[in-house]
């Protein structure tokens, strides 16, 4: 009789297959990212291997251990689709148990190019601390128990979060890895300067905690027992052994309930009375949606302005890909100036950065709608209607925009002690913030292009091109339209009384940002209202 753990084996071979026929184009992007994870797994390797004999060869081995372990516990959060033997939902109408299901799903958990991809890594790390008999012995053990723990807390991670693996908040959560991945190579990029100048020693003191935190404890009993403290090495190995012990145990209980438990009702829950009976009537499920629109709707303009810009902030925080495009945008306006002033490495300019990034927001207006957008077109008859629409979302971006490119001019001039360049900062902040609503207005009606709803693609496909005319033309425009306010800063630096006037930007600018918005929307709106069956279709390609 086939065992359990074989046939689930058997499964996670048959998926890989099954998705690598669906398409040549599936099949080449696996072959692609599968030889490149694998080149870059052995490069680690020889990377790790020539640190052999190094003083600091442990501080770079046992916290590159956990920063893997790390990204297993993080993997099934932001790649849920990943792995479809990440939900164990799946299984639970077949009569299995879950102390046999545990073994099977572990062991199918280390088929895969992940996997293949840890090994190598973890080689790499226990080879670079090894000498001598035992420590060699005891690399073989360790390797084992940390790529053990590694997919152990993956799948705990998974069954203890399937919830929210499969509701839209885990989908909003995968959009957002985006912003993780842009945020960690800031991180990297600061971390990797930072060695440059101090060296290795600077993560000893990391180590030797990390060395006593399991599975990275297994690579620090391989040093252990190279140094013959074995004593030490067997208590690192025990506690690598204690956190897969207690992983498999979490991971377990979590099947268990999620086999045996039905999921309850939030609407049922939330009808239960205090004394343990139930209604039958369900609750007003939009009451709270009523009236937090409603308190809104009271801080906006009134007439179709204000109704275009609640629309629009609704779209923000509830739209998946618009809210992953605002959240990285905020991100990366913040960390390019902070970190650079940080570093004593950057600028006071940097501090436009922020309104840049944001300002690319205004581009594609229409597309950020989607097919939705029909909705919105059969109610624009007008340039007057098409005015007003441009003119509801430039505010919405403005109500986030300006407080928001304030306090990183105003943190990143306090960073590098530059008080007396904030004025002129500022004033070209909000003057190249003006050029882009103006520039992105005109766009989102000359170029719009539809973005897909599905999946991680922003352009959808044969849209490319306007795309690319649409944000780095328009921003070019935009950096050409902020010359005379850039020309009148260079001035004012380079005269001889020009610090006294330096101030003179703040308003200056600020004042000509609006006039190119206020001047843009009106360009843009009746190329608005002329084009609509054509924004409408190139919108709704996606």
């Amino acid at each position: 009789m086939t065992s359990l753990t074989s046939t689930v084996v058997q499964l996670k071979l048959s998926l890989l297959r099954g998705g690598l026929r669906q398409s040549a184009g599936r099949r080449a992007a696996f072959v692609a990212s599968a030889v490149v994870a694998l080149l870059f797994a052995l490069l680690q390797l020889l990377g790790l291997v020539a640190l052999r004999g190094h003083a600091h060869a442990e501080a770079v081995a046992v916290p590159g251990t956990a920063v893997l372990a790390l990204g297993w516990a993080v993997m099934p959060l932001f790649f849920p689709s990943g792995d479809e033997t990440l939900d164990p939902t799946r299984l639970v109408m077949l009569p299995l148990r879950p102390r046999p299901l545990v073994r099977a799903l572990l062991a199918a958990s280390l088929v895969g190019v992940g996997p293949l991809f840890t090994l190598l890594v973890l080689v790499g790390c226990v080879l670079s601390v090894a000498h001598g008999a035992a420590g060699y012995a005891v690399s073989v053990v360790a390797v084992v128990l940390a790529l053990l723990v590694c997919v152990a807390l993956a799948r705990a991670v998974a069954s203890a979060n399937v919830r929210l693996l499969t509701s839209r908040k885990g989908r909003d959560l995968a959009v957002l890895s985006g912003l993780v991945i842009a945020v960690g190579a800031q991180l990297v990029n600061f971390g990797a300067q930072q060695l440059g100048s101090a060296g290795l020693g600077q993560l000893q003191p990391a180590a030797d905690v990390l060395s006593w935190v399991p599975p990275a404890s297994a690579v620090g009993a391989v040093r252990s027992a190279s140094e013959g403290s074995y004593g030490t090495a067997l208590a690192q190995l025990a506690l690598s052994v204690a956190g897969l012990v207690l992983l498999v145990a979490v991971w377990a209980r979590s099947l268990t309930r999620l086999m045996t438990s039905p999921w309850g009702s939030p609407l049922l829950e939330r009808s239960r009375k205090p004394g343990g009976g139930s209604t039958l009537q369900a609750p007003d499920a939009g009451a709270p949606d009523r009236a937090s629109s409603a308190g809104l709707r009271r801080l906006l303009p009134d007439g179709r302005t204000g109704t275009v810009m609640e629309r629009a902030l609704r779209y923000i925080w509830r739209d998946p890909k618009t809210k992953a495009a605002w959240v990285t945008s905020l991100a990366i306006g913040l960390i390019v100036p902070v970190f650079n002033a940080v570093q004593g490495t950057g600028s006071v300019y940097f501090a436009c950065f922020a309104a840049g990034m944001l300002g690319i927001q205004m581009y594609n207006q229409f597309g950020q709608d989607t097919s939705a957008f029909w909705m919105v077109a059969l109610t624009i008859s007008s340039t007057k209607d098409a005015h007003a629409e441009l003119r509801g979302r430039a505010l919405a971006l403005l109500v986030v925009t300006l407080p928001y490119a304030t306090l990183v001019t105003v943190l990143t001039t306090a960073l590098l002690d530059a008080w007396d360049r904030l004025p002129e900062t500022l004033g070209l902040s909000l003057a190249l913030l003006g050029a882009m609503l103006a520039t992105g207005a005109w766009t989102s009606a000359r170029f719009p292009y539809s973005i897909p709803q599905e999946g991680h693609k922003n352009v959808a496909p044969g849209q490319a091109g306007l795309a690319w005319i649409s944000i780095f033309g328009g921003m070019v425009a935009a950096a050409l339209l902020c010359s005379p306010v850039i020309t009148l800063t260079i001035w004012l630096n380079v005269s001889a009384d020009g610090e006294a006037w330096s101030w003179v930007l703040l308003p200056a600018g600020a004042g000509y940002g609006a006039l190119l918005t206020l001047l843009g929307l009106r360009l843009a709106a009746p190329r608005t209202a002329t084009r609509l069956p054509e924004i409408l279709a190139a919108v709704s390609k996606g």
